[in-house]
């Protein structure tokens, strides 16, 4: 057959029209990944301006999901629908479990429990649960211990059985409690009391009815809770393996009051959180938390009374709220030790806003349980008064976890019983100001193997702080093995009895920092590596500002409006270790 040379083939149609389209994708194909990289960039612009907190990102230091308070069905159920009584005798545990049950059956909602005082035992939450407390509203636990059962759960970082809590959902997905109400935990029938923290005729009334003393200065609620605390590993048991082995220290078993376990989109808004059997608001592995506009309250002699304990979360906003109690106010925490590390569950993604702290062992605080991590946090505009320590981290060997990415600025602080920058690698389980009365402080030059079990403590940035009446102004007190690394202090202000001291610590910067200080030296440095001050004042009155000494001590630069003179060099110092200039 003859071809007709008139036509090009279908195939060479193909080639032809190929090419055409690849030269056309050639040049299309920035155009649309421009597109596509506007579109993401609105995206995220419109996340943040559609969130209640777009305005906390601007800034941000660090990547983080935009976030927003979960969204309910609109279904509102009242607690008396449900033979609920407010008159604070009457036992409402039933009936708060039947409102929870009939509006989750609905598809969630609001459970409104208007003014009044509703007594209670365990109050156990599903997905999708708004629990509303309406003005004058005060949820009271019983202090009946047989209505809270012992449960599987973690406390102090560790795997173990507690009592259960008087608030707890596990593995649930948009659970709130909000309003203007008050909830209480009863915790005074479940604490110890240590004399030394009350009033005589404080301790005389609290001590009369019943309990037993782990020492004159020391009261316990029962002998089962003074057999609990003498086998335990700070506040947890060790080594009981039965059923009735757990049953026979139930007493000591206190719980936290808000525990939610493994929960996505957790919101407390608004409502005040008191008085509470061990630690008060205790999210534990969840995912996307926001506390808005809460209180929380302990008295100050509340043990191991803590305000708000974050362990492994990721995703969490602490805003607009203010904690007076016995314990840490704000603390970070990821698991102790092996099961933190088995866990490996850092907490990450951290916002703290606009917060107050009053009494408390620490404003805000990372450790020491922090075996799995913490990194990505932002703490500012925040104010802490009369709490023992300001800012403070601690851990110790055996801890091991990365705690890095840390950044705070905008701190006022005021009526510090020790430090307002604390870093502490040897921990032992009491609070800063009663090592302060106690022994000394060990001076520790003994090199262990840095592995798993070694804490970091790395890559914290802290600025624009101004403190007034501290005991100290900073403690830096590393390992020698694994020093505290790239901390960096900017623009500080601080006002103490006693300078600055850091020891085992490297690339260190001290940016226009103040430090007046009643005793010299202002800055005192030993075994420091990498040491930058620049701008630094202090009372010029004194004969010495600065102190360096420690045999490992090298590369320090201080340059400052003082001379030569201001330094002391200590024995042992290597020569040309420091070098000053104005």
């Amino acid at each position: 057959m003859e071809r007709d040379m008139g036509k090009p083939s279908t195939y060479a149609v193909n080639l032809y029209t190929t090419h055409l389209i690849m030269m056309k994708m050639k040049y299309l194909f920035p155009a649309v990944m421009l597109i596509l990289t506007v579109i993401a960039a609105s995206s995220c612009n419109s996340s943040q301006s559609e969130s209640k907190y777009g305005h906390l990102y601007k800034d941000l230091p660090f990547e983080m999901p935009v976030i927003s308070a979960p969204t309910f069905a609109d279904n509102d159920v009242l607690i008396t629908d449900f033979g609920g009584v407010g008159d604070g005798i009457f036992l409402n545990t039933q009936a708060f479990a039947k409102a929870i049950d009939a509006l989750s059956e609905k598809g969630g909602g609001r459970l409104v429990v208007p003014s009044g005082v509703w007594f209670t035992g365990p109050i156990v939450f599903k997905s999708n649960i708004n629990l509303h407390l309406e003005d004058q509203a005060i949820i009271l636990f019983s202090p009946d211990k047989s209505l809270y059962p012992l449960i599987e759960t973690s406390f102090e970082g560790l795997d173990t059985r507690r009592s259960q809590s008087p608030i707890s959902g596990s593995n649930l997905e948009n659970v709130a409690i909000t309003g203007k109400g008050a909830i209480d935990g009863n915790g005074h029938h479940w604490r110890p009391l240590k004399k030394q923290k009350v009033s005589e005729s404080f301790w005389k009334r609290a001590t009369a009815n019943g309990g037993v003393f782990k020492r004159d200065d020391y009261w316990m609620p029962s002998a089962q809770y003074l057999y609990g605390d003498s086998i335990s590993d700070m506040n947890v048991p060790r080594n009981l393996k039965t059923d009735e082995e757990w049953e026979s220290v139930k007493d000591f078993l206190r719980p936290v009051m808000v525990s939610f376990r493994e929960c996505k989109n957790v919101y407390l808004q608004g409502v005040i959180f008191q008085n509470s059997p061990a630690w008060n608001i205790h999210p534990l592995m969840c995912e996307n938390v926001i506390i808005d506009g809460v209180q929380v309250r302990n008295p100050s002699y509340a043990q191991n009374g803590d305000g708000l304990d974050l362990e492994s979360c990721k995703n969490a906003i602490i805003v607009n709220s203010t904690f007076d109690v016995g314990d840490d106010g704000i603390c970070i925490k990821s698991g102790k030790d092996e099961d933190g590390r088995k866990r490996n569950r850092p907490c990450e993604n951290v916002i703290v806003d606009n917060c107050t702290v009053f009494k408390g062992h620490g404003g805000f605080v990372v450790g020491s349980e922090m075996s799995g991590g913490v990194r990505n946090v932002s703490v500012t505009n925040c104010q802490f008064l009369g709490t023992d320590v300001g800012l403070r981290f601690k851990s110790k060997r055996g801890r091991g976890g990365v705690v890095e990415n840390i950044y705070i600025s905008n701190i006022s602080m005021f009526d510090i019983a020790t430090e307002p920058l604390l870093f502490d690698l040897y921990y032992g389980g009491k609070s800063a100001v009663e090592v302060l009365e106690g022994e000394a402080e060990p001076v520790e030059t003994k090199f262990e193997p840095v592995d798993e079990t070694t804490p970091s403590f790395r890559n914290i940035y802290v600025k624009n702080i101004s403190c007034s009446n501290a005991r100290r102004a900073m403690y830096f007190n590393g390992l020698p093995e694994h020093n505290i690394d790239n901390i960096n202090i900017e623009n500080v202000t601080i006002h103490s009895e006693i300078g600055a001291e850091l020891i085992e610590s490297e690339n260190i910067k001290l940016k226009n920092v103040q430090i007046y200080a009643a005793k010299s030296p202002a800055l005192f440095l030993k075994n420091v590596k990498n040491v930058q001050v620049d701008g630094f004042r202090a009372d010029s009155t004194h004969s010495n500002i600065f102190e360096v000494t420690g045999s490992r001590t090298k590369d320090v630069t201080i340059t400052s409006l003082y001379d030569a003179g201001s330094l002391k060099i200590g024995a042992g110092t290597k020569q040309g270790t420091v070098k000053i200039a104005n």
